[in-house]
């Protein structure tokens, strides 16, 4: 029942679409609750919800909740199997490792990217931005290469937990771009990783997640951010 399942999130946030994607993938009904002000009014549902970091997503399953992305993610594909055994991580223990530390790399390494590039208009903090975003796409496209197992994503045929991480950011990576005027995703650099991109976007799932992240929405978004809290204005 959709009551039984609640995602807490905001329309934005590349955590929150990850987990209905996730969701959307198992095939599990979910009611949506928008958080609408993350920043200066927090509900008292989020409070309750994740009283240790208060903030979204949280996944709400039979009253309990479950808090930071990637392990709502791994909840979700423990709690709901996949009946075909194509599962967001592989059953072999040291597979699963792999897949867990790039999903964790691209998290880790792209957020830190985007939060120099946003939080600054120019000067050292965003090229250091701009470098980081770079090297982390030529890494990720490096392991896309490496990794994957006869098929075009992470997980080979099928998503995994690293294709639905990954595929959440790259509005935001348009967007760093954008505020950073430069560009990480290069056919030249990174032609697997730019390939992977195109395809992924055309997953049902994932489209239909991404749906709610279209990229010109993030930017206006960014941008009345930025200016109102870090005094940017392009």
């Amino acid at each position: 029942m959709s009551s039984s399942v609640k995602v807490l999130s905001a329309w934005r946030s590349p955590f929150g679409v990850r987990v209905l994607i996730a969701l959307k993938e198992k095939g599990v009904e979910y009611e949506y609750i928008e958080e609408e002000d993350l920043l200066e009014n927090k509900s008292k549902l989020l409070l309750e919800s994740n009283p240790v970091y208060k903030k979204v997503p949280v996944l709400i399953h039979n009253g309990k909740p479950i808090c930071e992305s990637l392990i709502i993610l791994q909840y979700i594909d423990e709690t709901w199997p996949s009946h075909d055994n194509n599962g967001f991580l592989p059953p072999d223990p040291y597979e699963r490792a792999i897949v867990r530390f790039w999903a964790d790399y691209a998290d880790k390494k792209i957020f830190e990217a985007i939060l120099l590039i946003w939080k600054n208009a120019k000067g050292e903090l965003v090229e250091q931005g701009r470098k980081i975003m770079k090297e982390s796409m030529a890494t990720l496209d490096k392991a896309l290469k490496d990794v994957v197992r006869g098929g075009p994503y992470f997980g080979g045929e099928n998503i995994n937990l690293v294709d639905i991480t990954l595929a959440t950011w790259l509005s935001w990576i348009e967007t760093a771009e954008t505020f950073g005027n430069f560009k990480s995703l290069e056919e030249n650099i990174c032609p697997y990783l730019c390939e992977w991109a195109k395809l992924v976007v055309q997953h049902p799932s994932v489209k239909e997640g991404l749906a709610t992240i279209p990229t010109q929405k993030v930017l206006e978004s960014a941008r009345e951010t930025r200016k109102k809290y870090f005094g940017i204005s392009e």
